[in-house]
């Protein structure tokens, strides 16, 4: 499976950027009240809706930071789950698609252990000092669990709220 996403945070950043998906503007949404960074591109996948009716949010793994707005192809390799304040958060873990330094990785078990670390941590702590706000780190599954919440989100935003039958994305190949 390999599709495009859209880096909204670039790695190191501790400015949070959100795509308003109604004016299709990328806006500051605010600068993260801890001393941590965005440990790689953040963004989401176009074409899907989460369980937090957003774009499904995905990482791409790189080894210096893109831009906001930045379209990458790329492939998942797992799924990092957490519960916030609105409730589960999948986190699609990338590697770009044409990269050959991420030739090897074709799963979770292939991200060294420390990078998986690092990334749960950062979403286990990120929030800490925002009011209101809370966050429930659960862990990783493999690559076939994450193709399966990609599927999943684009079905969910092709029904739309009448329901029917799912309509292919764009940008997205199996």
């Amino acid at each position: 499976m390999r599709f495009d996403m859209i880096v909204e945070t670039p790695q190191r950043s501790r400015n949070k950027y959100e795509m308003d998906q109604a004016k299709q503007r990328l806006r500051l949404d605010r600068l993260l009240f801890t001393s941590t960074a965005y440990p790689y591109d953040y963004g989401f996948v176009p074409g899907t809706l989460a369980e937090d009716d957003d774009p499904l949010d995905a990482l791409v793994l790189g080894e210096t930071p893109t831009f906001p707005g930045c379209v990458i192809g790329v492939r998942p390799v797992g799924v990092f789950w957490m519960h916030d304040e609105r409730g589960p958060d999948a986190k699609i873990l990338c590697v770009p698609a044409n990269d050959p330094r991420f030739a090897h990785v074709q799963d979770i078990q292939d991200v060294q252990p420390y990078v998986l670390k690092e990334i749960g941590h950062f979403f286990d702590v990120y929030k800490d000092l925002e009011p209101g706000k809370s966050t429930n780190v659960r862990g990783w599954e493999p690559r076939a669990k994450a193709e399966e919440v990609i599927v999943q989100a684009v079905n969910r935003l092709s029904r739309g709220p009448e329901g029917g039958p799912p309509a292919p994305a764009d940008g997205l190949s199996m």
